[in-house]
């Protein structure tokens, strides 16, 4: 985030920014009564937190706000400390200092929550200018939310573990990570964990749910150990593919110079490479195998305990086994109703049918009328040429439905019987037509 960016998006932001008059009077510092500057204090507020949105920053550095974000020319904006100060008052900005130490026991998170206490009744205008970061807790909020709902897309659990690594790369790095994890441990939702397994393996436990974060468990820990082989062993099969596309390049140079002997090794270096990939793919197969099977226990879990808790409320409010059946069987019925309604509701299927198949399945049509039906009419029974189509036209019909209706004569026979009396009053209308 470079300052010219900033200073054209405050300027979308902001149209009349270059009016020298209205920037002189933003640009003064802070004097008279609240309700004197008030409106100033919120224009450079809501500025700060628009531009950080829209960046996708929530750790802001006072100095960079001030001298690059805000620079007119060489003319900084003189209130720009006090609008920090008073944010920083009001809960709206935050030191890193102040946060609470998320990879800490708790004694010494207690110990750091004191410690903001005594530093913030220190604080005035000048000395926040000095600090190096402050946060910005309504877009901290956001991107732990964000986080979450990342995590919850590739997760189907109550919860989940992930690496440190993976963590703060999810976060933008790692000021965000500790930020974010921090804001976690505080509303109880995320947990530090490490174990140490020949090298120190570090993981967050985060609760995708709105219950808090239960406690770490040894199938945390092992969880963890086997996602952090997960993860070292796709680095491992990046470094190897490199590596294979570095040979076959060297290969190919090698050949096009008519260095037969260097393309040779070159070739043994690309073969070697892929039997290690062989090898290194498989060993992830398994790890990721392992994970699916601790997750789909998990799942059965969950499955298993809400089960108990069914019966354990049928149990204790005397429910019949008759009602549930009944409760279950009302149930299929609602579920069969929707879905008639959805199905009702879907658009016909577009049929995608050639003009040719069109026009022979009508001239075949054409053919049964004029070969089942026309040679039966008497040309002299002084029926119009209109009326006679139209009769012909019925009994055809009339043929292919009692054709239909074989199975069931009752039906066909009705129906015959309707179209009888259809026929007959409708004669008339045909004639006079």
């Amino acid at each position: 985030m470079d300052s010219k960016s900033v200073k054209e998006f405050t300027r979308k932001e902001v149209p009349d920014w270059d009016d020298e008059l209205i920037a002189t009077a933003r640009f003064k510092a802070f004097s008279g009564q609240k309700s004197d500057w008030e409106p100033k204090f919120q224009f450079w507020k809501n500025l700060i937190v628009k531009i950080a949105r829209h960046f996708g920053v929530f750790i802001i550095s006072p100095p960079q706000v001030k001298n690059e974000w805000f620079n007119r020319g060489g003319l900084t904006p003189l209130c720009i400390d006090h609008v920090l100060f008073i944010m920083y008052n009001e809960g709206e900005i935050t030191r890193i200092s102040d946060m609470v130490g998320p990879y800490s026991g708790r004694l010494t998170q207690l110990f750091y929550k004191v410690k903001s206490l005594m530093n913030r009744s220190t604080m005035s205008p000048e000395s926040i200018l000095l600090e190096d970061c402050l946060i910005l807790t309504t877009l901290l909020k956001e991107k732990a939310d964000e986080v979450i709902k990342c995590l919850s897309e590739s997760h189907w659990n109550s919860h989940c573990v992930v690496t440190r690594n993976k963590f703060e790369s999810m976060c933008g790095g790692q000021k965000e990570g500790y930020a974010v994890l921090s804001y976690l441990s505080g509303c109880r939702k995320g947990q530090y964990l490490s174990t140490n397994k020949k090298e120190l393996i570090e993981g967050i436990k985060v609760s995708l749910s709105s219950a808090v974060v239960s406690g770490v468990s040894s199938l945390d820990f092992d969880t963890l150990h086997l996602i952090w082989t997960q993860e070292k062993l796709q680095q491992q099969l990046d470094v190897i593919d490199r590596r294979w596309e570095m040979s076959r390049q060297s290969a190919l140079a090698s050949l096009k110079s008519g260095n037969k002997k260097l393309a040779l090794r070159h070739a043994k270096e690309m073969k070697l490479g892929i039997e290690n990939r062989e090898k290194c793919n498989s060993l992830l197969n398994r790890v990721e195998e392992v994970l699916s099977v601790i997750a789909n226990v998990e799942s059965t879990k969950q499955v298993t305990g809400a089960i108990q808790i069914g019966a354990r409320v049928i149990k204790e409010n005397k429910i019949s086994i008759e009602e549930v059946q009944l409760c279950l069987e009302e149930l299929d019925e609602s579920i069969d109703s929707q879905k008639q309604v959805e199905k009702a509701l879907e658009p016909a299927p577009s049929l995608d049918m050639e003009d040719e198949d069109i026009e022979e399945e009508f001239r075949k049509l054409e053919l049964e009328i004029g070969s089942g039906n026309l040679k039966d009419l008497n040309p002299e029974a002084g029926v119009s040429d209109s009326e006679g189509t139209d009769q012909s036209l019925a009994d055809a019909l009339l043929n292919l439905k009692l054709a239909d209706d074989a199975p069931g004569s009752g039906s066909a026979i009705q129906n015959s019987g309707l179209l009888a009396k259809n026929k007959e009053s409708n004669g008339p209308m045909l004639e006079a037509a």
